[in-house]
This record gives structure tokens, C-alpha cells and sequence, in this order.
């Protein structure tokens, strides 16, 4: 029953917003959350607050270098994994320390 009520609370019809209800279509989006706009029985569109929308954006964004991460780390060995300072040792680079100091004047 609770699905059910949520999708009637949360549509509305896309000749509400032809008829001038757009202004407290708006307002209700703001205090209550996303509406999905039907026409013609169909769902057209998805309503939603740009504060709300833009935090799915965050949030796909997150999930996209988190799946990016793990599919460079997908047959990695751990063994074969250095440290900063072993690379370093191995590579003649400055150290972490070094690199923090460069352009650092002590008196």
C-alpha cells in the first residue's frame, strides 16, 4: 500500500502544468521532494530541487571513480606494490620530505 501511495503523491500531470499549476507544482517539489511528470500515461519527465540533483551528480560521480579505482586495482598484486620511500630509493627521486621542502628557506 505504502508504494502505491507514494507514486500518486509523487506524479503529476503534465496538463496540471499546462493549466498554470506550475508555481505550486514547483513549491511542492521544494518541500517534499522529486514528482515524475506523466503524459499521456507515460512517465516524461523527473522534477526535482537543484540541490537534490546536484548531490546525484556527487554521488554518481563518487560511484564512477570508485568502480574506475576498482577496475585498476583488479589484478594488481600487493606484492609487487611500493612504498614512496622505496620508490624513491629504487628511483633516485626526492623523497616525500624533499619534495614538501623544495623552494622552503630556513633561517
Amino acid at each position: 500500500m505504502g508504494k502505491i501511495r507514494s507514486a500518486i503523491e509523487n506524479t503529476v500531470s503534465i496538463s496540471l502544468l499546462n493549466k498554470g499549476y506550475a508555481g505550486q507544482i514547483f513549491d511542492e517539489v521544494r518541500a517534499s521532494g522529486t514528482k515524475v511528470v506523466i503524459k499521456n500515461n507515460v512517465p516524461e519527465c523527473v522534477l526535482m530541487a537543484p540541490d537534490e540533483y546536484l548531490s546525484l551528480l556527487d554521488e554518481l560521480n563518487e560511484m564512477r571513480a570508485v568502480a574506475a579505482a576498482a577496475l585498476r586495482l583488479d589484478g594488481v598484486n600487493p606484492k609487487t606494490l611500493l612504498t614512496h620511500e622505496e620508490f624513491s630509493q629504487r628511483t633516485n627521486a626526492p623523497s616525500l620530505m624533499e619534495q614538501l621542502l623544495v623552494g622552503v628557506d630556513f633561517e
